[in-house]
C-alpha cells in the first residue's frame, strides 16, 4: 500500500484515542495505516459514495483487518453514534462541507476529543467558521505534496467565539507563531498568485478597483508577515 505524505501526516496525527472514524474514506488507507502503526484499537471507515466503502473494504480485508476496521456506507459523521469512537478524520474535501459535515452531527462532534480535518479548498471559510462558532482551533500543519499546498486543522467542539481580523481566516496565526519553513514557502506562494490576479486587473469598473484594492491590502499583510520569519 502506497500511501501519500499528506494521508500519512494525517494518519500521524491521530494520537491518545482508541478509535476513529475516517469520514470520505475512499482506499481506506488512513484507518488501515493507523491500525497497522498500532496507533488506534478500531476503526470505522465511511464514505457516501459505495464504490469508495467497497474499494476500502477489500484493501482493509487484504490487510487482514476486518475484524478491526468497519466499512460504512453514509454521509459524513452520520454514520456514527455520539461516543462510539474518540476522533474523526474529515479530509480531502471543501472547507464548506467539512463545516456542514460537523453542523449537520453537532451531537457527535462534542462527543470526540477532536477532529482532524484537511479542506482541500476554502481553508479560510472553515476557519472563518471554527472561529465564528466558538470551536476550538487547537493546532494546524502545512503540508505540500503532489505540487499543492494543504493546510491541516486539529479542532474540538467549544462554545467560546472567537473575534479576529478578517485577515486571520485566511492566514494562520499558529503557523506563523511555529515560524514553519513550508508555511512562509506556502505565503510566497499566495503573494505571487495575488501578484499575478492584481496585475491582470487591467479593467476600470468599480470592482476592478473594488479588487484590486482588496488585492493590496492582503499583499500588504502577506508581505509583512513574510518579514516576521
Amino acid at each position: 500500500m502506497i500511501i501519500s505524505r499528506r494521508l500519512k501526516l494525517i494518519s500521524d496525527l491521530v494520537k491518545d484515542v482508541d478509535s476513529v472514524v475516517d469520514v470520505g474514506t475512499d482506499h481506506g488507507y488512513v484507518v488501515i495505516d493507523l491500525l497497522k502503526e498500532g496507533r488506534v484499537k478500531k476503526a470505522i471507515a465511511s464514505d457516501i459514495n459505495k464504490g469508495p466503502v467497497e474499494r476500502a473494504r477489500k484493501n482493509v480485508a487484504d490487510h487482514n483487518l476486518s475484524d478491526k476496521i468497519e466499512c460504512r456506507l453514509g454521509g459524513g459523521l452520520t454514520t456514527v453514534k455520539p461516543g462510539e469512537v474518540q476522533a474523526a478524520v474529515i479530509a480531502g474535501m471543501g472547507g464548506n462541507l467539512i463545516r456542514d459535515i460537523l453542523l449537520e452531527s453537532e451531537e457527535v462532534f462534542k462527543q470526540l476529543n477532536y477532529v482532524i480535518v484537511q479542506p482541500v479548498q476554502n481553508p479560510e471559510v472553515l476557519r472563518e467558521y471554527v472561529y465564528k462558532l466558538g470551536w476550538n482551533l487547537e493546532d494546524e500543519w502545512v503540508i505540500f505534496d503532489e505540487d499543492k499546498y494543504y493546510e491541516i486543522f486539529k479542532v474540538s467542539y467549544g462554545t467560546n467565539p472567537k473575534t479576529v481580523e478578517p485577515i486571520y481566516n485566511e492566514v494562520s496565526e499558529i503557523l506563523l507563531k511555529k515560524k514553519d519553513s513550508v508555511y512562509k514557502e506556502y505565503l510566497m506562494h499566495k503573494v505571487a498568485k495575488y501578484s499575478r490576479i492584481y496585475e491582470g486587473l487591467k479593467e476600470d469598473t468599480e470592482n476592478a478597483k473594488a479588487r484590486k484594492n482588496e488585492l493590496k491590502v492582503k499583499l500588504e499583510a502577506l508581505e509583512g508577515f513574510l518579514k516576521e520569519f
